[in-house]
C-alpha cells in the first residue's frame, strides 16, 4: 500500500478511503503510462480468504490500492465506526479504465476466462471502445507460474492488464509478475470478462442502488450460495472484534 494514503483497515486489509470518482481522477488516471500499479477490488469473500491464508493477506497488503468492491465491506467499516464512503464496483472501474484507454488510445491486455468467452468479450470491447488498442489476450486456463504466458504479456507492452482468473489466483499472478513490467496498471477483474461478453448479466440499476446486486447474482447462479455464506461470517467477525 502506498504510504501516506488514508485507508481503513478491516481484518488486516487496508482499504483506500475514497470515492469512485476520486479513485479514478486522483489515483488511477495520473498513474497510467508512468507507474506500475496493482489494484485489488476486494469483497467480504476476499477478506475472509485472506484471513484464512496469511500469504494471500500479505499479497493484498502489498498492493498499491485495495478498494471496497462489496457492500458488505462498507457495512463492516460502518460497524467499526470508520465508514468507507461508498462501494466501488470493480466492473464499473474496469469500464471506466476501458473508456480512459479509448480516449488515450492505450494498450490493454486481457488475461482470463474461457477462450470462447474471452473472444466474445474482445469483440464487444472493440465495438464499444474502437480507439482502445487490444495489445493481446489469453484464456485463463494455464499454470500460474507458466513463463510463456508472462512473456506473451510482456511482448504485448500493455498499459493496462486486466486479469480475470478469480481470487486468489489473479492477485497471486499479479503480485508474482508485475515487477517484470516497466509500467502498467494491473487489476484483478474476477468474472468481469464474462460480463463484458454478455454471458453473465449485471443486476438492473434499481437492484444496484438498493445494494442487492449480490442477491441478483445468487438468483442467476444458485451454485454461488456457499460463497455467499462468507458475508454473514465476515460481519460476525467484525462484531466479535468490536
Amino acid at each position: 500500500m502506498k504510504v501516506n494514503q488514508a485507508y481503513v483497515e478491516i481484518k488486516g486489509i487496508p482499504f483506500l478511503n475514497t470515492t469512485h470518482s476520486e479513485l479514478l481522477q486522483k489515483y488511477l488516471v495520473p498513474s497510467l503510462l508512468n507507474e506500475n500499479v496493482f489494484l485489488v477490488t476486494a469483497n467480504p469473500e476476499i477478506v475472509m480468504e485472506a484471513d484464512r491464508d496469511p500469504e494471500y493477506a500479505e499479497i493484498l497488503r502489498q498492493a498499491d490500492y485495495v478498494i471496497a468492491d462489496g457492500i458488505g465491506v462498507v457495512i463492516g467499516s460502518k460497524l467499526m465506526r470508520q465508514p468507507l464512503p461508498e462501494r466501488i464496483p470493480g466492473f464499473e472501474v474496469m469500464q471506466d479504465l476501458l473508456a480512459q484507454a479509448d480516449r488515450e488510445q492505450l494498450r490493454c491486455y486481457f488475461l482470463g476466462a474461457k477462450d470462447t468467452v474471452l473472444k466474445k468479450a474482445i469483440n464487444e470491447i472493440q465495438k464499444m471502445y474502437p480507439r482502445l488498442i487490444v495489445s493481446g489476450y489469453h484464456h485463463g486456463y494455464f499454470e500460474l507460474n507458466d513463463p510463456e504466458v508472462v512473456n506473451t504479456v510482456k511482448k504485448a507492452k500493455p498499459d493496462i492488464v486486466f486479469v480475470g482468473l478469480g481470487f486468489p489466483n489473479q492477485e497471486k499472478w499479479i503480485h508474482e509478475f508485475r515487477n517484470e513490467f516497466t509500467h502498467g496498471l494491473f487489476m484483478g477483474v474476477g468474472g468481469s470478462i464474462d460480463g463484458l461478453a454478455g454471458d453473465v448479466k449485471r443486476a438492473p440499476v434499481l437492484w444496484r442502488k438498493l445494494n442487492l446486486e449480490w442477491f441478483y447474482r445468487l438468483i442467476q447462479q444458485p451454485t454461488r450460495w456457499k460463497r455467499m455464506l462468507q458475508l454473514p461470517r465476515f460481519i460476525w467477525h467484525i462484531l466479535l472484534k468490536k
